[in-house]
């Protein structure tokens, strides 16, 4: 990867793993220097080196090119926040290129409320998945758009899914994933003065650590949910470094403005500018007619190359949705 984001200074939430270590990397790729945050500490609150950790995420940046500062967070705790922001400005001299909103804590609730419709599943889902996954961004966006408005630029990406659009893991989730949609644009109208982009990108199906227990979980109940079905055999699955590289190239996009304030799709994207994962392989739209075809018709998916990338209008896939009997 061509080393374009050199004397770009960067923040990650959550990335002492999944999402957040892969996006890192991607942003080391270019040569950007990283701030990283995540709760993987120990009792003295120093960097703990177990799998996972912040620690080796800041290795796996650095040794991809970039460099990395990290820092533990938690993201559920305001004062943290404020005092990561304070250290960037001071050491950065007020400079903060990008801000990725991507912590996020619902994960293990969410395996644990497998299959349970919400109002049996423990009330503190909610905030397992929204007090973090949701509340932190704002925090967090708060603070990076005071820095990033002094000087008139800047972008502020919320790490979001499809989740907000169909159902897929159930009323918290969606719910989360459509007001983390709502806040990026509605951020967008007050900073686009200011040449602040605010987007909101839809990943796919992301292989994380905890995505796959979370797919292994629900293969028995794949058939009740058509959400979980779509994710359960692990078919088209995007990697956290895809994700990076995505993010990468759009900070460098000269049509960057003319696309804040909507949902950007991270495979899309990666198709406009001919991004592929580390693996050469590029994930296609979970709205290509590639994917529902193959998804629809398991037996098309060894010849999957063969069907076309078209794009299916969301309208119509949430059409099929909501007619479908298993919702």
């Amino acid at each position: 990867m061509a080393a374009n984001l050199k004397g770009k200074v960067a923040l990650v939430t959550g990335a002492s793993r999944g999402i957040g270590k892969g996006i890192a990397i991607g942003l080391g790729e270019a040569g950007a220097l990283v701030y990283i945050t995540g709760r993987s500490v120990n009792q003295s609150n120093s960097i703990e080196t177990i799998s996972g950790s912040l620690l080796e995420t800041k290795t796996a940046v650095e040794e991809a090119g970039g460099i990395c500062i990290a820092v533990p967070v938690d993201h559920s705790d305001d004062q943290q926040i404020k005092s990561l922001f304070e250290q960037i400005d001071r050491e950065q001299n007020g400079q903060l290129d990008l801000l990725v909103n991507n912590a996020y804590g619902g994960v293990r609730s969410l395996i644990a409320a497998n299959g349970k419709p919400f109002w049996e599943a423990d009330i503190n889902l909610w905030d397992a998945c929204n007090k973090v996954g949701l509340r932190s961004h704002y925090v967090a966006s708060h603070f990076a758009a005071k820095m990033m408005i002094q000087r008139k630029q800047g972008l502020i990406v919320t790490i979001s899914s499809w989740g907000g659009l169909a159902p897929i893991f159930g009323v918290a989730y969606g719910t989360g994933k459509s007001a983390c949609d709502r806040l990026a644009a509605e951020m967008a109208i007050e900073l686009k003065p200011f040449n602040v982009a605010s987007i909101s990108l839809w990943t796919g199906i992301v292989g994380t650590e905890q995505f796959h227990q979370l797919a292994d979980a629900n293969l028995e109940s794949a058939d009740n949910n058509v959400g979980v079905a779509a994710i359960a055999d692990k078919f088209n699955w995007e990697t956290p470094l895809f994700v990076g590289r995505v993010i990468e190239t759009l900070c460098n996009d000269p049509d960057l403005m003319n696309r804040t304030g909507k949902v950007q799709i991270a495979a899309e994207l990666a198709s406009c500018y001919g991004i592929v994962d580390e693996y050469d392989y590029r994930p296609v739209s979970l709205r290509s007619l590639r994917f529902l075809l193959a998804q629809g018709l398991p037996i098309l998916k060894g010849r999957a190359k063969f069907i076309p990338d078209l794009r299916v209008p969301w309208w119509l896939i949430l059409l099929a949705i909501l007619k479908s009997p298993k919702i």
